[in-house]
């Protein structure tokens, strides 16, 4: 009988274990779905020929919408009790993703592409710092140092096109990297509640803030189509998986798989208009692919490693 309570008495604890496993790598998942949807945003603006502040406006409407559309299936007739148990958490999150957009879209303005996406390559670093000081949730060091050789290959990407003497819009970049790091630590601190709410609040937000500055009245029919297409799939998909993904991992790597937006972006580019990326491009975006595929694949290792030894 004893031998039995032995054999047994480990598989509440194998179970857990193997549920986190699921939890994180379904999240990994969906982060890194999210990343590409991102990334898709250099080429949606490409061929949608309108001002940006219009533009932006069509995106967050249509992000908002197809969100709240996700919610409404979900939740049914709880629609709207998901908005208001999200709390000041919530809306914390909201003004983050919010404010974080319009910092990004006035770097672009202030300084080059190339800084802006550095400076949000630093985006783990930031998010485990705050993670630590907040929640005291400790990074894993290999997190940690994929994230490291994952700057690396953005350096390599984008240094040769950096340029100097742009402090506002550096300094923008890394608000922007700032406040997306700590979004991503308050949906980690709030897993437990769905924050998908605050991510249609914060789509909707963009459109309302550039509203003064667009002209929606404008748009053909094409472009309409165009940017109904990159509202939905570039920026509303993305958030809505960007949002259920972080809550299941920790705040630095969803950082970390968010920079796989970076050597996804050329490639979506050079499908649709032929245009090469330089050699810069492909050796920088293969390190930084090599480097969340080798944390995902030690943390794999050693979740099969932790379940062994329960089974011994």
């Amino acid at each position: 009988m004893t031998g039995d309570v032995d054999a047994i008495g480990p598989l509440p604890t194998l179970a857990k274990v193997q549920r986190r496993e699921k939890t994180q790598a379904a999240g990994s998942l969906l982060v890194a779905i999210a990343a590409v949807a991102f990334s898709t945003a250099g080429l949606f603006t490409r061929l949608i020929s309108v001002d940006v502040w219009t533009m932006l406006f069509w995106r967050g409407l249509f992000g908002g919408l197809l969100i709240l559309a996700y919610i409404a299936w979900r939740e049914r007739a709880g629609t709207g009790a998901a908005f208001t148990v999200i709390g000041r958490s919530g809306l914390a999150i909201t003004s983050c993703s919010t404010v974080a957009t319009i910092c990004f879209i006035t770097a672009l303005r202030e300084t080059t592409v190339a800084d802006v996406t550095v400076v949000y390559a630093t985006a783990p670093f930031i998010a485990a710092g705050i993670a630590w000081a907040w929640t005291r949730e400790r990074p894993r060091r290999m997190t940690l140092a994929a994230s490291a050789l994952a700057l690396v290959g953005v350096v390599v990407m984008c240094g040769a096109t950096r340029s100097a003497g742009h402090v506002l819009g550096d300094l923008l970049s890394l608000g922007m990297t700032v406040l997306m790091a700590l979004m991503m630590v308050v949906i980690r601190k709030n897993r437990h509640i769905s924050m998908l709410p605050a991510a249609c609040l914060s789509a909707f937000a963009c459109a309302i803030v550039v509203l003064p500055l667009s002209h929606p009245a404008e748009v053909t029919a094409a472009n309409l189509t165009l940017l109904g297409l990159f509202g939905t799939t570039q920026f509303g998909l993305g958030l809505l998986l960007l949002t259920a993904g972080s809550r299941r991992i920790s705040a630095t790597r969803a950082s970390l798989l968010a920079n796989l937006e970076l050597p996804f972006a050329p490639l979506w580019v050079w499908l649709a208009f032929s245009e090469v990326p330089d050699q810069s491009t492909y050796i920088g975006g293969g390190i930084v692919c090599a480097a969340v595929l080798l944390d995902l694949v030690v943390d794999q290792m050693r979740s099969h490693q932790s379940a062994g030894s329960l089974t011994h």
